[in-house]
């Protein structure tokens, strides 16, 4: 496996082939199919302005602080058909139209993996996020009960999946890691090169921005090994987690995957997961850990 050097402006820019990353192997679990059967998707409250809703279902205009999580739609009670599997040209495409906060969770816990999968934005967005950008997310290691942040997501890293925000870091509701980074142009971003490492508190983003134009798929990727996490996006290391931790501050190496409906139609598939006991030689060479 190669690496390629790219010239931008006055750094490096490491970039990662991959055709071995992606070849066809007997150890890739596929997660997605016709049924979801590997899922659970928990619907949080709806905003006010979603039509077509059962009679008395409690909805909020303000969706981050209104309601409780008994308030929400709840475990796999998803009137609007928000989450879906379509056929498309032969294999299964997850729909989520993004019309009401939710989370689709694997049912099984996952500990030191390789996660990808491809990602496009559709066309549509919601209140209340109808003048933001088109957001969404992919949210790991997460514990505990459904609800925990905005009353719909567990607590979780995020590995964000936002318009032009692809791999930015989240904590949400508790969990904690370290970064190296720096305020940069009043941001809090990821520096390859730097050499502390700091506490990752509130959003951080990614040393780059390789997302593709709305319409075309992303590969996202995910690498976690114990306490480290490394997000990969259209090849490029975008974002480097160390001394992942609970909000008690016990290690944090497992737990479920959610992927986000958050107010914007998007697209999954190709998604799959397999063991990981090492780092492969590129991802440790340039995720260049601090311990």
């Amino acid at each position: 496996m190669k690496a390629k050097l790219i010239k931008v402006s006055a750094s490096l820019l490491l970039t990662l082939t991959s055709l071995q990353l992606h070849a066809k192997t007997d150890d890739w679990q596929y997660l997605l199919d016709n049924n979801l059967s590997q899922w659970e998707v928990w619907m949080g409250i709806p905003h006010s302005s979603v039509k077509g809703l059962p009679d008395n279902t409690f909805t909020a205009s303000n969706l981050n602080q209104h309601g409780t999580p008994t308030n929400a739609l709840g475990l796999n009670n998803d009137p609007k058909n928000v989450v879906s599997v379509q056929q498309i040209n032969g294999e299964p495409v997850l729909s989520i139209t993004g019309e009401i906060y939710a989370g689709l969770t694997t049912l099984k816990q996952y500990e030191n993996y390789h996660l990808s999968l491809l990602v496009k934005w559709g066309d549509k967005k919601w209140a209340p996020r109808l003048k933001a950008k088109k957001d969404s997310g992919l949210l790991f290691h997460c514990q505990g009960p459904h609800g925990a942040f905005w009353k719909v997501w567990k607590a979780c890293h995020e590995l964000q999946i936002q318009e032009t925000d692809f791999g930015d870091y989240i904590p949400l509701s508790g969990p904690q890691a370290d970064f190296k980074g720096e305020l940069k142009n009043d941001k809090m971003t990821y520096q390859p090169n730097g050499k502390n490492l700091v506490p990752a508190k509130g959003y951080i983003h990614a040393a780059y921005e390789p997302d593709f134009e709305n319409g075309k798929w992303n590969r996202v990727e995910l690498f976690t090994l114990n306490d480290k996490a490394v997000f990969v996006v259209n090849d490029y290391v975008v974002m480097v987690i160390e001394n992942s931790k609970d909000k008690d501050d016990n290690p944090l190496t497992q737990g479920q995957l959610q992927l986000q409906s958050e107010g914007a139609e998007v697209y999954y598939k190709d998604i799959k997961l397999r063991p990981i006991n090492q780092w492969p030689e590129d991802i440790k060479r340039l995720a260049n850990f601090a311990n």
